[in-house]
């Protein structure tokens, strides 16, 4: 990443928009303060906007001559998305990632910020709020949580049926039974988190959006895991239409997931 960032200076913006802005208003919304975007659990609050507001701000004022993608200015105005094909540094931000359950009183969401250059992500950074939790990978350097560097073990050849994971509810009718345990969490924040300290072997993603994902990705590569998409290429934090993401331990068990999963 640039000089001139400063990596843990990130971190702090991050903590503070969460202390400020998100959870004062956990389990504390208004009606008036939440509205529905696109269907109804598709969900936006005055704290996804007053942090996006907050983030974007203080994120170019870190890093002069950089620009922003957030998930909801992206919604006000999709011709935002080409910010990606520039050569200015590009924040990507969720300021709320997992604002169902944000809106439901549910413990499960988070905040994701990936700093990312000619569509190659160079930083990320993942908050749990509530538990005032930091997950953060650099390019080359490694995934941590707090000062704890976090490595994900290969499974080798062990078998399905000792794997956690999370796949959509109607694949999980179908294939359940041939694994050891399989859970939605509602939030890409809580699944990359999960995957980066191991407590969740796998997950299937077919929404790509690049703020649930570029931080993630480079977290759980950084980490030691693997991460492809269906095509077989490499995840860039760009909008894929047409394709889907399968994070693994390793190479051998994407393999062995991708033909149990039927994708």
């Amino acid at each position: 990443m640039p000089d001139e960032v400063e990596f843990e200076r990130v971190g702090a913006i991050i903590r503070e928009a969460a202390a400020t802005l998100i959870r004062p208003r956990f389990r504390h919304l208004e009606a008036e303060a939440i509205s529905v975007k696109s269907h109804a659990d598709d969900l936006v609050t005055v704290a996804d906007l007053e942090a996006e507001a907050f983030l974007t701000r203080r994120l170019v004022d870190l890093l002069p001559g950089s620009r922003v993608l957030g998930e909801e200015a992206v919604y006000q105005d999709p011709q935002t998305r080409d910010v990606l094909d520039g050569d200015a540094p590009v924040w990507i931000v969720d300021p709320v990632d997992g604002t169902a359950n944000f809106v439901r009183g549910v413990p499960k969401f988070g905040v994701i910020v990936a700093l990312v250059r000619h569509r190659r992500t160079q930083a990320g950074w993942i908050l749990d709020p509530l538990a005032d939790r930091l997950y953060t990978a650099r390019a080359g350097a490694g995934a941590w949580c707090d000062g704890r560097r976090l490595r994900i073990t290969a499974c080798g050849r062990k078998g399905l049926k000792t794997l956690s994971g999370c796949i959509s509810r109607r694949m999980a009718e179908r294939k359940r039974h041939l694994f050891g345990e399989i859970t939605q969490q509602g939030s890409a924040a809580h699944d990359y988190m999960s995957l980066a300290e191991g407590r969740l072997d796998f997950r299937l993603f077919r929404l790509l959006n690049p703020w649930d994902h570029a931080a993630g990705v480079l977290m759980v590569e950084e980490a030691g895991g693997f991460a492809r998409l269906l095509s077989g290429h490499a995840y860039a934090p760009v909008f894929h239409a047409d394709d889907a993401l399968l994070i693994a331990p390793d190479a051998v068990t994407w393999e062995e997931l991708r033909t149990a999963l039927g994708v």
